[in-house]
């Protein structure tokens, strides 16, 4: 009897390291694509990777042997391409066929990227997989109760959130190598200081125009809001204050990581809320602005708010709202002025919302 217990322990033994070596196979061949896919769409690495071992099998699924499908996405009624058939909830249920894997992991940070029900997954931190496993849940991504608890211990048994500091840190420096193994003790991380250096402006502007900073090497604006401005690329000043122009997808906790401040300084600085990847292009302040601007006062354009007029010109929004006697529901009237450097008596009043 003790011989047959002993017997079936070691082929559970053996059974087990079996399946964790599959998994830290599937994982050391996907981390890239994973890694890739957060910088590009914001989804964390880990997620990704936790939900492909989980809906995959680590990659044996008879799904993804014949469909490349790792996570396991029905047709819906918009999948115009090809497709298979598998029993799931129900019998003979549609899923999604993909040419490769990469284009299945594209696929599921599109799938979670462009739904409705999503969307506030996207406000939590990149590096919160607890939050993320348990906010997909809510979302009804499964339906499976136990599924955040399954997500979560696939991230801590294999250490997937070393993933997310990685991409983090691409977005920093995009010819980073991966360094890392599985399992590991710990991801000790040196913040490093990025040297902030102020550009000139390439000519005198008059008092009613607000300094643009311009460079030969422009970024691709053309769906930013601010397509009709020349920003440079990386970090430049306005009003004599640190700024870059972050893109639609950006982390900002990556920008704070890069210019080492804390997250909540960048919120402060930029007068936002608690909020990490952005929906639009974006002016980032990473030093506090000014209490003064460098102009009188700035022109008013069509659809401007307060807090876009804060950011053109580099000026606090307090302050703003002081020198023009307004609060922070006050919308300003196209072509009026809004006053940058001191309190003026005699101003036309703007439309309150």
């Amino acid at each position: 009897m003790k011989l047959i217990v002993t017997i079936i322990g070691l082929m559970l033994f053996f059974q087990i390291n079996a399946q964790n070596s599959k998994t830290v196979a599937y994982i050391d061949q996907y981390k890239e694509t994973a890694i890739n896919e957060m910088i590009r769409s914001g989804v964390p690495a880990a997620i990704t990777l936790a939900q492909a071992v989980l809906e995959s099998q680590s990659g044996e699924s008879d799904l993804v042997k014949r469909s490349n499908n790792h996570f396991g996405i029905k047709c819906k009624p918009e999948w115009t391409g090809a497709r298979t058939f598998h029993d799931d909830d129900a019998k003979g249920e549609c899923f999604r066929v993909y040419e490769n894997p990469e284009a299945s992991f594209k696929d599921h940070s599109d799938f979670l990227r462009t739904r409705a029900h999503y969307q506030f997954l996207f406000n939590l931190s990149p590096t919160d997989s607890e939050a993320w496993a348990k906010g997909l849940k809510k979302a009804g991504y499964a339906t499976a109760p136990t599924y955040p608890q399954k997500l979560i211990k696939i991230i801590k048994d294999y250490q997937l959130d070393q993933y997310n500091l990685i991409a983090l840190a691409r977005v920093k420096n995009p010819i980073a190598p991966i360094v890392e193994t599985i399992p590991i003790e710990s991801t000790p991380n040196e913040k490093t200081s990025t040297p902030i250096q102020e550009k000139e402006p390439d000519s005198e502007t008059t008092e009613s125009e607000t300094y643009i900073p311009t460079s030969k090497k422009n970024i691709d604006q053309s769906n930013s809001k601010y397509g009709h401005l020349n920003f440079p690329e990386g970090l430049f000043t306005i009003n004599n204050t640190s700024v870059v122009l972050a893109k639609s997808g950006a982390s900002l906790l990556a920008i704070a990581h890069q210019y080492n401040i804390s997250l909540s300084k960048l919120l402060l600085y930029n007068d936002m809320n608690e909020v990490d990847i952005l929906k639009e292009d974006q002016l980032i302040y990473i030093e506090r602005k000014q209490k003064k601007g460098e102009n009188d006062f700035h022109i008013v354009k069509k659809g401007e708010t307060l807090n876009e007029i804060s950011q053109l010109t580099g000026v606090r929004l307090e302050s703003i709202l002081l020198y023009n006697k307004w609060s922070k529901s006050t919308l300003p009237i196209p072509g009026s002025k809004v006053y940058l450097k001191s309190l003026i008596e005699n101003k036309t009043t703007p439309n309150k919302k």
